[in-house]
């Protein structure tokens, strides 16, 4: 039935039932009824009006009585509710059977993604101690270009000019940066300078990325079953990526031992791979996937797993939510090589906060550093001339 068809039925049916219960009501009544029962029997109750705008980037859900939403940047609470906390169940259930998982006492957490490529958390009692919490992570049905970053104040056209030279060159690439920073959103800018003829594998625990090339193969991660069996993790689709002739794999985002093996198969032929970690700085960044690497038990000592890292990496993109919910790529460094025992890190750009606006907004400007990126003879070599002077110290905004 279409949506329009299901919307008569429903409105017809409604008419009957306030018919029967003798129960009169004005035209605006009547829709907002009928609108609230649609929402509630084919959507998500409550959370769908906050679905359908578009400015909404985050619904947090703490119980059922508070509802918090993110617009602009800015986090604020609602005036909307759940009935009460087995209400917010039968929703939380509801998205699990959308992608085919489960969530009940026995596994009461849930990574799921929602139609429209939405990121899903919940978590229930007895772990949630204040009744079930759900935390949607808005995307765009159109992703953001890197036009429309520039435009945000995210990056610089230098900035920019730079990156897709350095994509366009098969250059590695790790973005760093808290929760709600833009990692995912600056990755899928990056993916449009990726040549058309590129196969690219995409390897994430919970679908988001939404890369703007259509020779993609989409991989995700599958959580165990009820009897602690059939799981499939990042580190396993990793290890199969290699044997389906990817020209770059990219990784939603790496938190655990499949670290090695994406060092590893950027060592070996796939260069132009990018992915995320979660991190406070550039330093920070590399120190995780020294962590993750360990992780993967092979005792390697920590100097090989920084040459390795070294070797595999030459980017790194940190960004970071400013004052007021502006998102800012913070440095953009390129990785050199070792000094010592340490892996030696060359800020290219940068952005310099200067204070805080009187409306709560972060100011600031970004720099150009001065430094030559070694990376330069690369990027002739492979046609990708930048203009003379663009490293020239100075400031960019």
């Amino acid at each position: 039935m279409s949506p329009e068809a299901l919307h008569n039925e429903c409105s017809r049916r409604v008419d009957i039932l306030l018919n029967e219960q003798h129960c009169p009501l004005s035209g605006p009544e009547k829709q907002q009824l009928l609108h609230d029962l649609m929402d509630d029997i084919f959507g998500l109750g409550p959370l769908e009006e906050f679905l359908r705008d578009p400015t909404v980037s985050d619904i947090l859900v703490n119980g059922p009585n508070l509802i918090y939403i993110e617009r602009n940047g800015m986090l604020r609470a609602t005036d909307a509710s759940f009935r009460d906390s087995e209400h917010l169940m039968q929703v939380i259930q509801r998205i699990a059977a959308l992608v085919g998982r489960r969530i009940d006492e026995s596994s009461p957490m849930l990574d799921a993604r929602l139609l429209d490529g939405s990121r899903v958390n919940a978590i229930i009692p007895p772990l949630a101690l204040d009744g079930p919490a759900v935390s949607i992570r808005r995307f765009g049905t159109c992703p953001i270009h890197i036009d429309g970053l520039i435009e945000y104040k995210t990056l610089t056209n230098e900035m920019a000019m730079f990156l897709e030279a350095c994509v366009l060159a098969r250059v590695n690439i790790l973005i760093s940066g808290g929760t709600g920073a833009g990692k995912t959103t600056l990755l899928n800018a990056l993916s449009q300078w990726i040549p058309d003829e590129h196969r690219v594998v995409t390897i994430e625990d919970t679908a988001e990325l939404q890369l703007q090339r259509d020779h993609v193969v989409r991989l995700e991660t599958r959580p165990a079953n009820i009897e602690d069996k059939g799981r499939v993790t990042q580190r396993d689709l990793l290890r199969n990526s290699l044997r389906m002739r990817p020209d770059r794999i990219v990784i939603g985002e790496v938190r655990g031992d499949e670290a090695f093996d994406m060092l590893q198969a950027m060592n070996t032929g796939h260069e132009g791979s990018m992915t995320t970690v979660h991190a406070n700085g550039p330093r920070d960044a590399l120190r995780r996937v020294e962590n993750m690497v360990s992780m993967a038990g092979l005792n390697y000592p920590i100097q090989a797993i920084r040459q390795q890292t070294t070797s595999a990496l030459n980017l790194l993109i940190h960004l970071d939510r400013m004052t007021g919910g502006a998102r800012k790529v913070m440095h953009i460094a390129e990785v050199v090589g070792m000094e010592s025992d340490v892996i030696s890190l060359h800020d290219l750009f940068v952005f310099k906060q200067t204070g805080v606006s009187e409306d709560g907004l972060a100011e600031g400007h970004f720099e150009c550093c001065g430094v030559l990126p070694r990376l330069l003879p690369r990027l002739k070599a492979e046609g990708r001339d930048l203009p003379d002077g663009m490293f020239r110290r100075r400031n960019l905004s």
